[in-house]
C-alpha cells in the first residue's frame, strides 16, 4: 500500500469537514520497517495487560491494523519484538498502540508498521483482561471497529470508509 496521508487529507477535505475522516493527535512515534501502512481497524481496550493483544495477533491479519487502546499508560509495554514478529507472520499491516512498546531493535526488523506513544523496557501483566470490537478513544478521535487506518511519517488518519 502506497499513499501519503497529507495527500489523502487534501483529496478528502469534505470528509474531514464532515468528521468521517479524522486525524489522530501528533503524539505518536513510529517503529517497524513499514513506514506507510493502512488497513481495516480491529479495536481493543486493555490496560497494562497484553493477553488479548497476543490472542488477536495470533489470528490471520489479512492486512488489517490492530488498534490498541492501552489507556495511554507509560508504565509498561504492550507490544514488543515477539508480538511484532507474530503480527508480521500472520499478515497484519500494522499496530497502533495508545501506550508503550519495547524491543525497538526487533520492532524495526519487522516488515510491519507500529505506532506508539513511547518505549518502556518493562513488560506488562498477563492476567487476561480487556475488550475487543468496541469503539476506543485515542488522542484526537474515536476509532470504531471496521473503520480504516492510514499511517505514514506525517501522521495517522481514521476513515469511516476506505479511501484507496
Amino acid at each position: 500500500m502506497n499513499f501519503a496521508t497529507a495527500d489523502l487529507c487534501d483529496e478528502h477535505e469534505d470528509q474531514l469537514a464532515a468528521g468521517t475522516l479524522r486525524v489522530l493527535d501528533p503524539v505518536f512515534s513510529r517503529f517497524g520497517r513499514a513506514t506507510c501502512f493502512g488497513g481495516e481497524a480491529v479495536a481493543l481496550k486493555v490496560f497494562e495487560d497484553n493477553t488479548l493483544v497476543r490472542a488477536v495477533l495470533e489470528e490471520k491479519g489479512a492486512g488489517r491494523v490492530l488498534v490498541v487502546d492501552g489507556g495511554g499508560s507509560l508504565r509498561c509495554a504492550l507490544v514488543g519484538g515477539n508480538l511484532s514478529r507474530l503480527a508480521e507472520k500472520n499478515g497484519w499491516a500494522g499496530i497502533v498502540v495508545y501506550g508503550c512498546v519495547r524491543d525497538v531493535l526487533e520492532l524495526n526488523e519487522c516488515n510491519l508498521g507500529v505506532i506508539a506513544l513511547a518505549t518502556h523496557p518493562q513488560r506488562c501483566q498477563q492476567v487476561g483482561g480487556g475488550e475487543r470490537d468496541i469503539p476506543v478513544l485515542l488522542p484526537g478521535t474515536i476509532v470504531r471497529p471496521g473503520e480504516w487506518i492510514y499511517a505514514d511519517s506525517d501522521g495517522v488518519l481514521v476513515a469511516s470508509a476506505p479511501l484507496i
